[in-house]
């Protein structure tokens, strides 16, 4: 590596001195060419004397020149993307050289006459832009020359959006072979016919079918970062119909923190076609109440887990304790942290399982944990309807020894993550979460010097399980991508979306509330999947199929965010709300969780049975219809 970047200064040397020897090439020819204007270009009537002092001013006008030119980093640039800000630089160097031409003029010996210092100061400017400019010049038109070949092929773009952010990806197109951009797309009619750096603004949104096609666009290039959701939604809705390639620039937030430039494109996902505004958090309180606190996230390896970590990382935990049963899910979030935090993180990477009480309440005794992320959780549904035993193991006594350890060792607060499945279950594991806020809303009223809650939220994209990995495998291997049902719908949320509802919860909670997100309106995975199938450039039912398999064991059509009973009470923030505690016999729900923990431990086959005896909400064997029809649906 050390070889290479000499290599690679010395080169840079190289081509510094080139550029320099250029410099005094062009001011040169600059000065005898205004000396001989003078005369009417004829060498012979140039009196010796100028001649004499001419070629004294050449080497005094070129160290002046190269101070100036250096001083103004006009040997620092990278010149294949010299732009307005080097024409800036140029003038602005012209300025301040002509004082100091005229008092070199001035010096007995090297005197021109006034009409040869003028003539020879504007050809030595034209000069030093040619110099500079000829490299990108010459290299634009070398691209433009060649000939694609079969394993080179030009990419045809068409760019969405004419503002700064599109001239900058413009600009990163402009500099790579293998990409075309043919024409732009904006929604300013004001702009239409007009160009910018060279391209034509072909028309409005509505015009990217036709444009597409008249251009033949291979890839469609979203760069509007400010757009605002709907917005964003819409134009990508019209995009996908193409059948082109479709990626974007990062948000406006991205580029405004810094986490990356705008030229970062990326491949247009599912949640950009959701068209809803992300969640909005008071990130000064919620990190305010993380700082300097012993922080404890159980399925820390998860996706929801792992994103918890990482937020809370930030936050500048006095200790991070991770807790998982799976020891490469631990390995690979200990090692992004440590690459990202060294040794400003205090961090603890442990193996184990909520379910093992020695365990849960050895790491609490040792490490005092304040406040505890429980997000440890068997939750694929279908599976867990073969193995229910599992489910109540995990799911319902894990989270019952681990809030009993959290109340015995002082922790401060007790977070839950759940699911909208909870809400009248049809399957196992929305049942066992359901019975996990039991135990919170319990928890809470016998042990108020621990604040317990837990969050219920829908799908999150991407996540471990989801559907949309399973989704992008199918496509992958050319089909068919397999959907349930038609008909069914689901509620959808970005993962740091839910990771953010799960930490602001963790503020405002007084110990007992289940917070619901406010998702808007649900999404029929029929459309998803098949956008997602035009995403990747294909054709539903023609290019990939779908193949309709039924619902599976423990699966309803649609899912519910609130029970009837539980009713709603707003937050400060808008999109969050919580549901009422419900009353249950808290002595016989004791009891119930003994029954359970037995009858796990013994493989119970009726498992179920007894589960819906403490969740009288769970209908295993109902036939779940869809209550009516959705008002909005991805297109």
């Amino acid at each position: 590596m050390a070889r290479k970047t000499e290599r690679e200064n010395h080169k840079y040397e190289i081509r510094r001195a080139i550029l320099g020897f250029l410099d005094f090439v062009t001011i040169a020819i600059a000065y005898f060419i205004a000396l001989l204007a003078r005369f009417d270009f004829d060498l012979d009537e140039v009196p010796g004397i100028y001649m004499t002092h001419t070629l004294r001013f050449i080497p005094l006008a070129f160290v002046i020149s190269f101070v100036v030119y250096w001083c103004m980093k006009l040997y620092h640039s990278i010149w294949r993307y010299a732009s307005v800000n080097e024409v800036y630089r140029i003038v602005i160097s012209y300025l301040i050289l002509i004082p100091c031409l005229i008092v070199g003029n001035q010096i007995p010996g090297v005197h021109i006459p006034r009409s040869c210092l003028f003539i020879g100061y504007i050809l030595s400017m034209a000069g030093c832009f040619a110099v500079r400019f000829s490299y990108r010049i010459f290299r634009n038109l070398m691209i433009r020359s060649q000939t694609p070949t079969p394993k080179n092929k030009v990419e045809r773009v068409m760019l969405v959006g004419a503002g700064s952010a599109a001239r900058d990806v413009l600009k990163d197109f402009k500099a790579v072979s293998t990409y075309k951009v043919c024409v732009i797309v904006d929604d300013n009619p004001t702009t239409w016919g007009r160009y910018l750096e060279g391209i034509r603004i072909g028309g409005g949104r509505n015009d990217i079918p036709h444009l597409a096609q008249k251009y033949r666009i291979d890839t469609i290039v979203f760069a509007i970062p400010s757009a605002k959701p709907k917005d964003r939604s819409d134009i990508l809705n019209i995009c996908k119909e193409t059948g082109c390639r479709l990626q974007t620039v990062p948000s406006l937030m991205q580029i405004v923190s810094g986490e990356v430039n705008v030229s970062k494109l990326r491949d247009v996902s599912i949640g950009d076609l959701l068209g809803r505004e992300e969640i909005k958090v008071n990130n000064d309180e919620i990190m305010r109440s993380i700082q300097g606190k012993v922080v404890m996230v159980t399925g820390g390896g998860g996706s929801i887990g792992s994103e918890l970590c990482r937020q809370i990382a930030a936050a500048g935990p006095s200790q991070l304790i991770i807790f998982d049963i799976y020891e490469n899910n631990a390995y690979a979030i200990q090692q992004e942290l440590k690459r990202k935090y060294g040794d400003r993180l205090n961090l603890v990477v442990l193996i184990g399982s909520v379910r093992n009480t020695s365990r849960v309440n050895w790491v609490l005794s040792t490490y005092h944990p304040q406040v505890i992320y429980h997000a440890a959780a068997h939750k694929h549904v279908p599976l867990m309807e073969d193995s229910p035993n599992e489910a109540v193991k995990n799911n319902v006594m894990g989270t019952w020894k681990l809030a009993n350890a959290a109340a015995r060792y002082g922790v401060e607060r007790f977070l839950l993550i759940s699911t909208d499945k909870a809400v009248n279950p049809t399957s196992l594991m929305g049942a066992t979460k359901r019975i996990c806020e039991m135990i919170i809303q319990m928890m809470a009223k016998d042990h108020p010097n621990t604040v317990y809650m837990a969050v219920r939220f829908g799908n999150v994209l991407g996540s471990n399980g989801s559907v949309i990995p399973l989704f992008k495998k199918q496509i992958a291997a050319g089909g068919p991508v397999t959907v349930t049902d038609k008909n069914i719908i689901r509620y959808f949320m970005t993962i740091p979306e839910a990771v953010s509802l799960v930490l602001q919860a963790s503020y405002y909670a007084k110990g007992g509330e289940i917070f619901v997100l406010d998702m808007g309106q649900p999404v029929r995975i029929d459309d998803m999947a098949r956008n997602l199938i035009k995403l990747s450039g294909y054709k539903p039912d023609v290019d990939i199929k779908i193949v309709y398999t039924g619902l599976r064991p423990g699966e309803k059509l649609y899912e519910e965010l609130l029970m009837d009973e539980e009713g709603m009470q707003k937050t400060k923030n808008n999109l969050i709300y919580i549901g009422h505690p419900i009353q249950m016999n808290e002595e016989q729900f004791r009891k119930d969780l003994e029954m359970l923990d037995e009858a796990s431990k013994a493989e119970d086959p009726h498992i179920k049975d007894l589960v819906a005896k403490v969740v009288p909400t769970y209908h295993p064997d109902d036939d779940v219809t869809l209550p009516g029809p959705v008002e909005k649906k991805a297109e």
